[in-house]
């Protein structure tokens, strides 16, 4: 409760934390416009594959051109401004950096950085979840190992939903299910880049006009993007999964816990203690008053009579029968909150939301009848969606992370609807991410899915 006050000290002492970005788009980009309203922190360096771009971004949000003037690292440690660069490498080594902000959202680049700042002694906010999904009880452990903090990004849903655990556990609720809000109908697994815009509702016109990249507008919308936060927050919270992907129940922001309980007492859970996505649309597609499609929440139980009659007399947000009670956000500002992950892991040496175990995970799936020489072009894109399966379950079948199924060939037929294999693709074994993965599967899989 009290990083600002922290903040201030350390710009009171002149010694503000040192950070470094890797990636200045669109997330990097909302972070960007609010660090230089942050007392106590010093954006050292940017490195992005576009130098150009990151100087446009920089000035879109409002940026002076005297602040980005800096040659090279030490000018910019000297004079307090910001260097821009193309080399991750040498603003990730530089002894003085305290926190990388890894932001590229490339889930293959994003390990191999993650990898490296860990090696230089730097505590990591890794914006790209994609990452996490597939190997970050493995990152969480290599930093540990490495005397470093590795950490979720504060303002991405994930964890804003470890958040919210975390306070009900904090206070003594045991947490029925938590997660957060998506516009979803079934078919949309199937919707491709040249689809997307009329799901959301937008002319190709329109979206061009406003920049707006349509495969990663799609991963949200085809279901990749909630598995792989879900996945994320399952591996970080313990909580489990649906055995058989996510269920999408559709609930306004009232009936949540109604509909998030177990299924013996009328909700849609297996069991209590579980991630889930509430869908904003009815089945036949009527948008859902008062929704939480951009929000998050979590759902727990009055265990005691006592503790449901204080529900009812602080007229708390329950379900019925006055035993499950929902807490929520209905918004998410996504990098705008990134400052509370660089402030939480400098200062207090603690992450706002790391992987603790192989829980879950999430597998690439056709989106169409897939043949020999098809090449997956990853989340977002026209060939695979992500599903959400128990870790154990990805483990036996050997299923291959969606994080890694970019520009990868595939070698047996793979009809549409069927997750995939690393038996139904040619990897290249090569990548950081790839060996970290098939470690992690080696450290962390369930005893009775070992994996070969």
């Amino acid at each position: 409760m009290n990083l600002y006050a922290k903040l201030q000290q350390r710009a009171a002492a002149g010694k503000p934390v040192r950070i470094v970005l890797i990636g200045a788009g669109k997330f990097g980009s909302m972070y960007l416009a609010q660090v230089p309203r942050t007392p106590g922190v010093h954006l050292v360096a940017i490195a992005d594959l576009s130098p150009e771009t990151a100087r446009a971004n920089l000035a879109r949000v409002g940026w002076k051109s005297e602040q980005i003037q800096a040659a090279s690292m030490d000018e910019a440690l000297r004079t307090g401004q910001t260097w821009i660069t193309e080399d991750w490498q040498a603003i990730v080594s530089h002894p003085q950096i305290d926190v990388v902000v890894e932001c590229t959202g490339n889930p293959i680049a994003a390990v191999a950085h993650c990898l490296k700042a860990f090696d230089h002694g730097k505590h990591v906010v890794n914006v790209t979840v994609e990452a996490d999904a597939f190997c970050g009880p493995l990152l969480a452990r290599k930093a540990e190992q490495a005397g470093v903090v590795y950490s979720m990004a504060f303002g991405d849903q994930p964890a804003l939903i470890c958040d919210l655990v975390d306070w009900a556990r904090t206070c003594g609720f045991p947490v029925v299910a938590a997660g957060r809000g998506h516009k979803w109908l079934p078919h949309f697994c199937e919707s491709t880049p040249e689809t997307v815009w009329g799901h959301y509702g937008l002319s190709p016109e329109q979206a061009a006009r406003g920049g707006l990249n349509p495969k990663m507008f799609n991963s949200f919308l085809d279901g990749s993007k909630p598995s792989i936060e879900s996945t994320a927050v399952s591996n970080a919270t313990g909580l489990a999964v649906p055995s058989g992907g996510l269920l999408y129940p559709p609930a306004s922001v009232e009936d949540i816990p109604f509909v998030t309980r177990p299924r013996s007492e009328g909700g849609v859970l297996e069991r209590k203690g579980m991630v889930e996505v509430i869908s904003s649309l009815e089945a036949d597609g009527r948008k859902i008053p008062y929704d939480i499609r951009m929000g998050v929440w979590v759902t727990v139980e009055a265990e005691t009579d006592y503790i449901k009659n204080c529900f009812e007399e602080y007229n708390a947000h329950t379900d019925p029968s006055g035993r499950y009670f929902t807490l929520y956000k209905r918004w998410h500002l996504i990098g705008l909150e990134v400052g509370v992950s660089v402030a939480s892991v400098a200062l207090r040496h603690e992450p706002t939301g790391v992987a603790t175990g192989w829980n879950a995970d999430v597998v690439a799936t056709a989106k169409r009848d897939l043949q020999p020489g098809d090449m997956l072009d990853g989340e977002g894109g026209y060939t695979v969606w992500g599903k959400l399966l128990p870790a154990q379950t990805s483990a036996q079948m050997g299923g291959l992370p969606l994080g890694l199924a970019h520009q990868v060939k595939v070698l047996r037929p793979v009809k549409k609807g069927q997750s995939l294999s690393w038996a139904d693709v040619a990897m290249d074994t090569g990548t950081d991410a790839y060996k970290v993965r098939r470690e992690m599967e080696s450290m962390f899989a369930p005893p009775l899915a070992k994996v070969a």
